[in-house]
C-alpha cells in the first residue's frame, strides 16, 4: 500500500498541474477521507488568478466527498469505510462565532474557508477534515456520490442566498446569474415558496437549466435592462432579489431591482471589479428604503449536510444537470482549463478517482 497521493496544486499565479504529495495522518478529531468525486468550482479559479493569498504547492479544492478511510482519537461519528460528505466551510463548533450561529466565520471574517485558502484543498486522492464529528456527514445509502458532493458548496451556498433573502411566501424574488451558485439559489427560492422567480441569464444553455429548476422568467442582460424590466414586471420591484455572480452590474441590478423595504441577498464572490463595491443612492432611497442587505459564506457542519443530502435523497432536488463535464483526475489540468476559460457551455466539471 502505497502512502503517496496526487492532487491538483497551485504552481504560481496563473498555474495548475498534479503533483504528489504524503497522504496526510489524522490527529485528535480529524479524519482522512479518500475521495471518490469532486466538482471544481470558479472559486478555485479565483484562488490561481489571485484573489486569495495562496503558496506555491497548495492543492485546490473543496467539494470533495469519498470514503473515511482513518480516524483519530476521539472520533465517534463515523467510522473507517463510511461514505461521507464534508463541506467546503469546516467550522469547528467552539469559537465565539460558532457559538453565536455564525458558523462559516468561525474564528475571524471567513475563517472557516480553510481549504486551499489556510490548508490543502480536497481535490486530491485523499484528504484531512479537522473536527470530524462536527463536519463528517454520511452519505445515504443510495445516493450517488455524483449528487452528494453538491451539498458539499453549491446547494449550501445558494440555498443560504435564499435562506437570508427573506422571502415571503408567494413573494417575488429576482435571482442575478445562472452558474452552479445561482441555479442552486433558484432551486433554493422555490423550494422556500416562492410565487414568482425571475432568473437573469444570457448564456442560453444556463437559462434553460433555470426554467428547469423553477424560474418563471429568465431575463437576457444583454437584451434587456434587467433592472428596469423587472421593475415594470412587478410593479415596484421584487421582495428579495439575490446576487449570486460577484459583479458591480449585478449587485447594482439587485439593489435596482428591489423595492422598498425588500431584502438583497448577496452570495457573490467579489473582487474582480476592484476592491469596492458601489451603491446606487436613488435605489437604496439614499440609505432609508428599508432595503435590507445579507451577505454570508457556504454554510458547513454535519447537521448542514445532513439536511441538504435529505432533500436529495428523497428526490427534492436534482443538482446533477449542472454536472456538464467528467474527467478522470489524470485530465484535471483539462478540467481545470475548460472551467477556469468557461468552454464548451461548461458549468460544473466532475472529477472522479
Amino acid at each position: 500500500m502505497t502512502d503517496r497521493m496526487r492532487g491538483l496544486a497551485f504552481l504560481g499565479r496563473g498555474e495548475v498541474g498534479l503533483v504528489e504529495r504524503d497522504i496526510p495522518a489524522a490527529g485528535p478529531g480529524e479524519a482522512i477521507v479518500r475521495t471518490t468525486a469532486s466538482l471544481i468550482c470558479t472559486s478555485d479559479v479565483h484562488a490561481v488568478l489571485g484573489a486569495v493569498p495562496v503558496p506555491d504547492g497548495r492543492l485546490l479544492g473543496h467539494e470533495s466527498v469519498g470514503v473515511v478511510h482513518a480516524i483519530g482519537a476521539g472520533v465517534s461519528s463515523v467510522a473507517v469505510g463510511d461514505r461521507v460528505a464534508v463541506n467546503a466551510i469546516t467550522p469547528d463548533g467552539t469559537c465565539d462565532y460558532c457559538q453565536r450561529g455564525f458558523t462559516s466565520q468561525c474564528g475571524g471574517p471567513l475563517g472557516a474557508y480553510r481549504y486551499t485558502a489556510r490548508k490543502d484543498g480536497n481535490l486530491a486522492e485523499y484528504f484531512h477534515v479537522n473536527d470530524a464529528d462536527y463536519n463528517l456527514a454520511p452519505i445515504p445509502d443510495g445516493l450517488s456520490d455524483e449528487a452528494a458532493v453538491y451539498a458539499c458548496d453549491m446547494l449550501s451556498t445558494g440555498f443560504v442566498g435564499a435562506e437570508n433573502a427573506n422571502i415571503p411566501i408567494g413573494g417575488t424574488v429576482a435571482v442575478f446569474a445562472q452558474g452552479a451558485v445561482g441555479l442552486s439559489a433558484t432551486l433554493g427560492a422555490r423550494l422556500l415558496g416562492a410565487g414568482l422567480v425571475i432568473a437573469v441569464e444570457g448564456i442560453p444553455g444556463r437559462a434553460a437549466l433555470a426554467k428547469r429548476f423553477g424560474a418563471d422568467l429568465v431575463l437576457d442582460p444583454a437584451r434587456t435592462d434587467p433592472a428596469a424590466e423587472i421593475l415594470a414586471l412587478t410593479g415596484g420591484g421584487v421582495d428579495s432579489a439575490i446576487e449570486a455572480f460577484g459583479a458591480q452590474a449585478t449587485w447594482e441590478g439587485c439593489i435596482r431591482a428591489t423595492r422598498a423595504g425588500g431584502t438583497i441577498s448577496n452570495i457573490g464572490y467579489h473582487g474582480a471589479d476592484g476592491p469596492t463595491l458601489s451603491i446606487p443612492l436613488d435605489a437604496f432611497g439614499l440609505g432609508m428604503a428599508g432595503k435590507k442587505i445579507t451577505t454570508d459564506l457556504c454554510p458547513g457542519g454535519r447537521e448542514r449536510m445532513t439536511r441538504l443530502m435529505r432533500l436529495l435523497a428523497n428526490g427534492r432536488v436534482d443538482p446533477t444537470p449542472m454536472t456538464t463535464h467528467r474527467f478522470p483526475l489524470t485530465e484535471a489540468e483539462t478540467a481545470f482549463d475548460i472551467m477556469r476559460n468557461k468552454k464548451d457551455n461548461v458549468i460544473k466539471p466532475l472529477i472522479t478517482y
